[in-house]
């Protein structure tokens, strides 16, 4: 088996970019966010948002999970009214960030079932990265926090290592913070292997701070979730190569200690089944 992602997507990249990219003057290169759930842009890149003049945010799921626990907790009687209400939720959001709603592109996989699915969703941002031709990339890390994020990286890196290897110029990789595991407890704002020198940490501003309050606060089915989250500091870093057949970490990974669709174990299992198929 093939277990290797083209060198390219990986090196090249200048630190003056990612330097560039934290700072406080508007971004004109082309950027895709591309993020497994509506809201986790805002998690991990609230500050960023205003800035960036030439953006899409593409989500992988439609972030309705089909056991429907979500959507009758927050008052819903269907999968797909929830999944509406929630893309409203992304548009007001955004809406305050001055990105308009026709820059959002949603792929429409279940909400924790993107694991099931890794074959297609590289196959499909492979196939919109070939269109929008992105000179940045922001998304997740690999870090065992949920499923759908992992499964989301995964199919960025397979999809951006493709598109060079076929002689298109390489996207920049960088990664926002979600949230992964801690001794059995939720770890958010900071990166697995936490806050070295590879990675910039923004401290927001009070402006910053109240604005992604602000985008925060439109998500209302999110607002027990999203109370876990700082409003203070955003990170960032060039995504790292990652061998997505071993465990981000050792001991259970945070999705595990919930009824999230999947294990790790089966995860990276049918990650070496798709890296096999899409490898060919």
């Amino acid at each position: 088996m093939n277990n290797t992602f083209n060198s390219g997507i990986y090196s090249g990249a200048a630190p003056d970019v990612l330097e560039f990219f934290c700072g406080s003057e508007e971004i004109l290169l082309k950027t895709a966010i591309i993020a497994a759930h509506p809201d986790d842009e805002v998690i991990g890149a609230a500050s960023r948002l205003p800035l960036l003049k030439n953006v899409y945010i593409i989500h992988t799921t439609d972030g309705a999970p089909g056991n429907m626990l979500d959507a009758r907790a927050s008052g819903f009687e269907s999968s797909t009214g929830y999944a509406q209400a929630r893309r409203q939720e992304l548009f007001n959001a955004l809406e305050i960030a001055g990105i308009p709603r026709n820059r959002c592109l949603e792929l429409g996989f279940k909400d924790q079932q993107t694991s099931f699915s890794l074959i297609s969703l590289s196959e499909r941002l492979e196939e919109l990265l070939r269109q929008l031709r992105p000179e940045i990339i922001l998304t997740h890390a690999y870090e065992g926090g949920h499923p759908d994020h992992d499964s989301t990286a995964f199919a960025v890196h397979m999809a951006a290592s493709s598109i060079y290897g076929k002689g298109f110029a390489p996207p920049v990789l960088i990664e926002f913070t979600s949230y992964h595991d801690s001794h059995g407890s939720i770890k958010t704002s900071e990166f697995l292997s936490g806050m070295d020198e590879r990675t910039c940490t923004i401290v927001l501003t009070e402006e910053e701070r109240i604005k992604k309050k602000r985008m925060l606060d439109c998500f209302l089915t999110q607002k027990n979730v999203l109370s876990q989250f700082s409003i203070e500091t955003e990170a960032f870093r060039f995504a790292p190569y990652y061998d997505f057949l071993k465990p981000p970490h050792e001991g259970a990974l945070y999705y595990e200690h919930f009824e999230w669709g999947i294990k790790g174990e089966h995860w990276r299992r049918l990650a070496s089944e798709a890296l096999d198929s899409l490898n060919r």
